[in-house]
């Protein structure tokens, strides 16, 4: 299932006004950005990363036409590029997005966009009115308890078992 993932405006990503404005931005391979790499950067508007690929693109093929590779190698290297392209479109839209000063707001399992916008709005309604759900009740934010800190929850060593070691090695220290 296709991972999406949302970006806003920093100035308006807390105004319900501005929800027009979010941009969803799908993970995974674009077919048409490999095919078609200089059309599709210029109609998302990826003008540094259109630049960029022109340049690319330009210096590989004449440094391999200088360095005497032959035609059927310079066609392989540019459909490897264009690969490349279709594997990293979403990252060059995301890329241009933090360029332009929004911040990703969250990621959204979907199977289309539309479902995407459904799903995202439906959870940031809910967690902008103030309710919020057992599993969105959890505080992330703490790093997970060590063993080797007194008083966390797992300050003790794990007890061993009655057979001694677990795995493949029948006693501690034991031959391999």
């Amino acid at each position: 299932m296709p991972v999406y993932t949302v970006h806003a405006p920093v100035a308006d990503s807390a105004d319900l006004a501005a929800t027009d404005k979010f941009a969803f931005v799908r993970d995974g391979f674009h077919f048409w950005a490999a095919v078609a790499s200089v059309f599709w950067l210029a109609w998302h508007r990826l003008w540094l990363a259109l630049i960029g690929w022109i340049v690319l693109t330009f210096v590989v093929d004449f440094g391999l036409a200088k360095l005497g590779v032959g035609a059927g190698a310079i066609f392989s290297v540019d459909l490897v590029l264009a690969l490349l392209m279709g594997f990293e479109a979403a990252s060059l839209q995301r890329w241009t997005l933090s360029r332009r000063k929004w911040r990703q707001l969250d990621v959204v399992v979907a199977d289309d966009e539309e479902a995407a916008e459904r799903r995202f709005f439906e959870r940031w309604t809910a967690r902008h009115r103030g309710v919020v759900n057992d599993q969105r009740s959890i505080d992330r934010g703490a790093p997970p308890p060590t063993r080797n800190v007194p008083g966390q929850p797992f300050s003790k060593a794990p007890p061993l078992p009655q057979g001694g070691i677990i795995g493949l090695f029948p006693e501690p220290g034991g031959s391999r």
